[in-house]
């Protein structure tokens, strides 16, 4: 990406702008297709634009060049058509805030966005750009406040409330993009379930089923302690238990690694001593035991 030194050249500067921008753009036959090309070329042509205008209509088709053909030349071109004025509403932005951050660093990320989110670029107005790019620096530099600033929280100036572009209608691309995250989200989402299941079924009786009274019958931890006969606090232990079991054998799997069975599990927490070399707490009763789980990640008492 160029330097930030760069941005003092306007390829819309001087009388031989025109010139300079066909040259530009039909350089970049070997990464656009002809129609992309033409359709960058006609602007030029209709001429009476004003500058600002000029650059407004031939960001929007550069952005969907690259978009839809991911062509890197028309990105560089849309560098230099937007860096300064992109650079003086990062500057800007900073100041409000009493930022000392770097703007010049800021843009770079403002570019990065731009770079690593093309499908979200709706290109049906001629000053998309300009508009979509706007919010990418405001986004940018709230995020990077919130990652310098105490405790991850920044004040939002009032000027900053309401400048989000009115919602636009998703285009074909990007609702694909969308229906296929959200499919991989389902699938993802089915799979966990799935795994809870397998491993819910091996908790003991008294584990499933005081996960079911408290997770789905969404009764108190009082009820459920009277309706199994135990204490609340050992209530409070057979649930944390079972939860636990349920996420490590879970994580063990996204780990590629092979679960441990709960009954083993089990029979090492029934061998743990303490310091002394006596054995600790065992069952009472209904209640279950409240003593640690073996576990070698743990320091040992």
């Amino acid at each position: 990406m160029p330097a930030t030194d760069n941005f003092s050249h306007n390829p819309l500067a001087g009388v031989d702008a025109a010139e300079r921008l066909t040259a530009r753009i039909e350089g970049l036959e070997r990464e656009l297709p002809s129609d992309a090309r033409q359709r960058l070329l006609s602007l030029l042509a209709e001429g009476g634009r004003e500058p600002e205008r000029l650059r407004d209509a031939l960001s929007t088709r550069l952005m969907e060049a690259f978009r839809d053909h991911r062509c890197r030349a028309s990105f560089g071109l849309l560098y230099e058509l937007n860096g300064s004025h992109l650079l003086v509403q990062v500057a800007g932005r900073l100041r409000r805030y009493s930022s000392q951050a770097d703007p010049g660093d800021v843009l770079q990320e403002v570019f990065f966005n731009v770079y690593r989110y093309p499908h979200r670029f709706d290109s049906r107005r001629e000053d998309a750009f300009r508009v979509w790019s706007a919010m990418i620096v405001r986004n940018t530099v709230l995020k990077h406040l919130r990652s310098q600033g105490r405790g991850g929280r920044v004040e939002v100036a009032l000027d900053d409330i309401g400048e989000l572009p009115l919602a636009v209608d998703a285009s074909p691309l990007s609702g694909v993009l969308e229906r296929e995250e959200g499919q991989a989200c389902g699938r993802a989402y089915i799979t966990y379930l799935q795994l809870y299941l397998r491993f819910f079924t091996q908790l003991s009786e008294r584990e499933r089923r005081a996960l079911h009274l408290v997770e789905v019958d969404r009764v108190s931890y009082r009820e459920a302690a009277e309706l199994l006969g135990v204490r609340m606090e050992n209530l409070k232990m057979v649930i944390f238990r079972a939860r636990r079991k349920i996420h490590r054998s879970m994580r063990r799997v996204f780990d590629g690694l092979e679960p441990q069975d709960p009954q083993d599990r089990d029979a090492s927490e029934r061998t743990e001593r303490d310091p002394r070399g006596e054995n600790t707490r065992m069952e009472r009763g209904a209640s279950v035991s409240t003593q640690r789980e073996a576990d070698p990640s743990e320091p040992r008492s």
